[in-house]
């Protein structure tokens, strides 16, 4: 079992898994669902997208995402134990490395009111300029926003 602490920017009470400072309740919606009455596996992509929409708002402070721009390039995800519909995914997120032109969030799913957890994930984005139809770089200013919300807490002596 990894060490825990409670952190501000997820729902209220949430226990966050080590190093992550971020997560999102999702409601589970019927749409969601398959005919087994399970969370489709699919349906994990929207929402990591989920988490990672509240992560830069968190960043910025804004919910125009026209200056992040950057692609989703891969994404790797494990499945530990099924979601059904009665049921909250707390969606963890944190960005534990950056490169020259892209970054890798990570991704803890669990169920919100047993802390089950229910997957684990990994992708990679990749800095875009759509006007260019190419990679770039990734800007200093989106850089210094992660390392500033990702720093380790100091603790208090």
């Amino acid at each position: 079992m990894t060490p825990e602490t409670a952190v501000p920017h997820a729902p209220a009470g949430a226990t966050a898994p080590k190093d992550f400072k971020a997560a999102v309740d999702i409601q589970v919606r019927f749409r969601d669902t398959d005919a087994m009455g399970h969370v489709n596996n699919a349906v994990y992509l929207s929402y990591l997208e989920v988490a990672r929409m509240h992560y830069w708002r968190l960043l910025t402070g804004q919910d125009g995402f026209k200056r992040l721009t950057f692609i989703v390039a891969r994404v790797e995800i494990d499945y530990r134990s099924p979601v059904v519909i009665t049921e909250t995914v707390r969606a963890w997120i944190r960005v534990p490395e950056m490169r020259r032109s892209s970054f890798v969030t990570q991704y803890v799913l669990e169920e919100a009111a047993t802390r089950r957890r229910v997957a684990e994930a990994r992708a990679v984005q990749v800095c875009y300029d759509y006007k260019e139809k190419k990679v770039r770089r990734m800007d200093a200013e989106m850089k210094d926003l992660i390392l500033t919300f990702e720093a380790p807490a100091e603790v208090a002596s």
